[in-house]
């Protein structure tokens, strides 16, 4: 195997580090294919990768932390439509999501990171930064339409995102159920249509009161979609 000395926080891409990267990722990856992610382990990690174990102690320190970083990088894989409509960017959208869970390897690659969430706050700040940096970028689709003119200016593009994904997450880690097809047609075409109804639409600031103090009631000024703080 070969000796990976690195100093923590140091990144060479392009080098040595980069390859050592991304060999531990796609060993980690096939070895959840050959097997379930209970039997997975550092030591048969390095094996595949061909990288010193203790290289890997170094840089990641666990198996969760391996398949954390695995999730951001297997998902980057769902590409961002642009069919030029807002139905058809939804669909798109949700059957690329549908085929990535759809796969065993990556659908244990997220329940792993879920249940170590629970144990590691690092992971658990991780999981909160993923899904926040994806639900940013959906949401450019939503931006988009409403540029087009498909939906109200005050549509609220985060919440949009989040209802197209949540059936997903309810069917892979709630009923256990099968991600197929129609449950990314079906999902897609509610999410449109709630979109098109106003159901994801901010209302309008209320005219602040007498001597500027907004009534009572009048939603938050306050900038939306921040990442949520880490509970516990």
């Amino acid at each position: 195997m070969s000796e990976e000395r690195l100093t923590p926080g140091t990144v060479r891409p392009g080098g040595r580090t980069a390859r050592t990267r991304a060999a531990v990722l796609a060993a980690a990856f096939d070895e959840l294919g050959d097997g379930s992610y209970s039997g997975l382990t550092m030591e048969k990690i390095a094996q595949r990768a061909g990288v010193h174990l203790a290289t890997i102690y170094r840089r990641w320190g666990s198996v969760e932390r391996i398949i954390c970083e695995l999730l951001t990088d297997q998902s980057a894989k769902i590409s961002l439509p642009d069919t030029g409509s807002l139905r058809g960017d939804l669909r798109a959208l949700a059957l690329g999501i549908g085929r990535f869970y759809g796969a065993a390897r990556n659908r244990s690659v997220i329940e792993a990171v879920v249940a170590a969430a629970v144990r590691d706050p690092y992971i658990d700040d991780m999981l909160r930064d993923f899904f926040h940096e994806r639900r940013c970028r959906a949401a450019t689709l939503v931006q988009q339409a409403i540029e087009r003119g498909e939906l109200p200016a005050h549509t609220n593009a985060s919440e949009l995102i989040a209802a197209l994904a949540a059936p997903f997450y309810y069917r892979l880690l709630i009923s256990r159920g099968e991600i197929d097809q129609e449950l990314a047609e079906t999902t897609a075409a509610a999410t449109y249509e709630a979109a098109r109804a106003g159901v994801f639409t901010i209302p309008a600031p209320a005219d602040p009161a007498p001597g500027g103090t907004p009534p009572a009631g009048a939603p938050s000024t306050a900038a939306p979609d921040e990442p949520p703080a880490r509970l516990g």
